[in-house]
């Protein structure tokens, strides 16, 4: 089957596709800002030049969040967008638990984004299971960390900063697009819809204070 995994929640600007066979094809921009009217353009030359209809993808995979905003809102709704014109289903990837992944099974680690204003969000992967996401002031992180999954827990991310030296940051901030690809075919889009994981709620609400999907 062929995968295409797409990110769009950071400065890059990622497509990557996995061909019959297993072969893959990766294009990555850092572009900042701008993922808008990138995105398209790379996802068609990346198609064309391994020889691919779009009517021949099976499955796509599309990062979540948390990230930004802008970015994220454009990722999920390109991704929805292009599953349903071509008949594939659409599976959501966790930025926490696409770097989770890659710190290769370790535990117990968090994996940690900085949301600004002092916050971050965060999950942890213990011999317990995985904890839900959280909201934590960066003050009252360690001992909620430490509570959690005890003392010498390994962090990375881009919150990971925000800690004291005292947990082993792991250094990893930058999505791997070879994970990207396998949890999009590994995950079942049933349980990982690709719905926004917002670093926070937008600012901006839609009349009678709904907030935008």
């Amino acid at each position: 089957m062929i995968w295409l995994a797409i990110d769009t929640t950071g400065a890059n600007c990622t497509v990557a596709l996995r061909l019959d066979g297993g072969a893959t094809r990766v294009a990555s921009e850092a572009i900042g800002r701008g993922h808008a009217e990138r995105l398209a353009p790379m996802v068609k030359q990346l198609l064309a030049d391994a020889m691919v209809e779009t009517r021949d993808i099976a499955r796509i995979g599309v990062t979540i969040g948390p990230g930004s905003f802008a970015g994220t809102r454009v990722g999920v709704a390109f991704a929805r967008g292009l599953a349903l014109a071509c008949g594939a289903s659409c599976v959501g990837l966790s930025n926490l638990a696409v770097l989770a992944r890659q710190a290769d099974k370790r535990t117990p680690l968090a994996v940690l984004h900085d949301a600004k204003r002092g916050e971050v969000i965060f999950q942890v992967w213990s011999d317990a299971g995985v904890s839900a996401p959280e909201r934590r002031n960066v003050a009252d992180l360690p001992e909620r960390l430490e509570q959690l999954a005890g003392a010498g827990i390994a962090v990375t991310g881009s919150g990971a900063a925000c800690l004291p030296d005292r947990f082993p940051n792991l250094g990893m901030v930058e999505l791997d697009p070879a994970v990207m690809l396998a949890m999009t075919g590994e995950l079942d889009p049933a349980n990982h819809p690709p719905s926004p994981f917002y670093a926070r709620p937008p600012d901006a609400k839609l009349p009678g204070g709904v907030e935008p999907a």
